[in-house]
């Protein structure tokens, strides 16, 4: 079997952008998930839209939006892309007092957006919790992780 390497290294170990010159133009789709935990009284303010700070659920999509597009500017060795779409939902769950954060970025181009959906997911999340520390000291931000991707020569990916 072929030894596997790190794609953003060279030859002698240094940090490099990817070429993707060569790789033909795919739509291609990602989808990442975290979650924000919160005390009970926290997920109802937010629900109520009844924080200091205004509608958190409204400004943490916006943020997270932002930051899908600002990706390239944060992760040194992504590639700058254009981005088709980008979907930010929520899930609330009262009952384990949590708010999933679900980001679906999607383009039509060379390389893929996993990093813009991930990046947009953890901006989101960090939203709603600067949006609530005043209330909230104990929230903690769990498990951002891609969950599915799809085009490119590595076809359709599910993780769960």
């Amino acid at each position: 079997m072929a030894e596997k390497k790190l794609s953003h290294m060279d030859d002698s170990g240094r940090p490099r952008m990817v070429d993707v010159g060569g790789k033909a133009d795919t739509v291609r789709q990602a989808v990442a998930k975290g979650i924000v935990r919160m005390q009970p009284a926290t997920l109802q303010l937010i629900k109520e839209g009844g924080t200091a700070k205004g509608d958190v659920l409204s400004v943490a999509q916006l943020a997270g939006t932002m930051a899908a597009k600002r990706t390239p500017d944060l992760i040194p060795l992504c590639h700058p892309i254009l981005i088709d779409s980008i979907e930010i939902d929520f899930d609330p769950d009262e009952k384990n007092s949590t708010i999933e954060i679900i980001t679906t970025v999607k383009s039509s181009g060379k390389t893929g957006v996993e990093m813009e959906a991930l990046t947009a997911t953890a901006v989101t999340a960090l939203t709603i919790y600067d949006m609530c520390k005043a209330v909230d000291r104990g929230m903690k931000i769990e498990n951002i992780r891609l969950v599915k991707k799809s085009g490119g020569k590595s076809g359709n990916i599910e993780l769960e």
